[in-house]
């Protein structure tokens, strides 16, 4: 299996982020339906490894945060390099950083490797295909970068597995974990 930890966000978040899609040439729009907030790619889990895994997973003491989603971006960073990832990214939340390295350290407890990358919390839009600067994600970019959404609150995570194909991922939720309280 193919697993990673996720925050599934709320529909009424992820209707006004699929109102964005525009006309970008060989960009792929994440569906509506496959929109999260990745917290730790776990990769290929041999199927007996699994129950551990959500178990360990289980042990995680945090509270219930809000997020807010808030300005547009690309990965690579730099402007000048044609962007392969549109974005948008979240406030800052401590909650949701103590969140996202009890995850990792849990996961590293069962013999995972580390992931060394730095947690910058976004959720993927849109995924380019092109070598070139497209001027209209340039346009995209420059127009929505200071885009601000609700706030919306998080009471749970979840742990998935993904399934690759020719049309998209495909992606099932394995295990519902809730966080101590929810926010008002």
């Amino acid at each position: 299996m193919r697993l990673f930890v996720a925050i599934n966000l709320p529909d009424t978040v992820k209707e006004p982020l699929h109102e964005l899609k525009t006309e970008i040439p060989t960009a792929r729009w994440v569906k509506i339906k496959n929109m999260h907030l990745t917290l730790r790619f776990i990769g290929e889990v041999e199927d007996d490894s699994v129950d551990a895994l959500k178990s360990q997973l289980e042990t995680i003491d945090a509270p219930a945060f809000e997020l807010t989603l808030s300005g547009i971006g690309q990965f690579p960073k730099k402007q000048t390099n044609p962007p392969r990832i549109l974005w948008i990214g979240f406030e800052q939340e401590p909650a949701l950083n103590q969140l996202q390295k009890q995850i990792e350290t849990q996961i590293r407890e069962l013999g995972y490797e580390a992931n060394n990358k730095l947690f910058r919390p976004h959720l993927t839009l849109a995924r380019l295909k092109s070598n070139k600067l497209l001027p209209e994600a340039t346009q995209f970019l420059e127009q929505h970068h200071d885009l601000k959404l609700n706030t919306f609150s998080v009471g749970e995570f979840h742990l998935y597995s993904s399934k690759l194909s020719s049309s998209g991922p495909e992606y099932t939720r394995e295990a519902t974990y809730p966080l101590n309280e929810e926010v008002e």
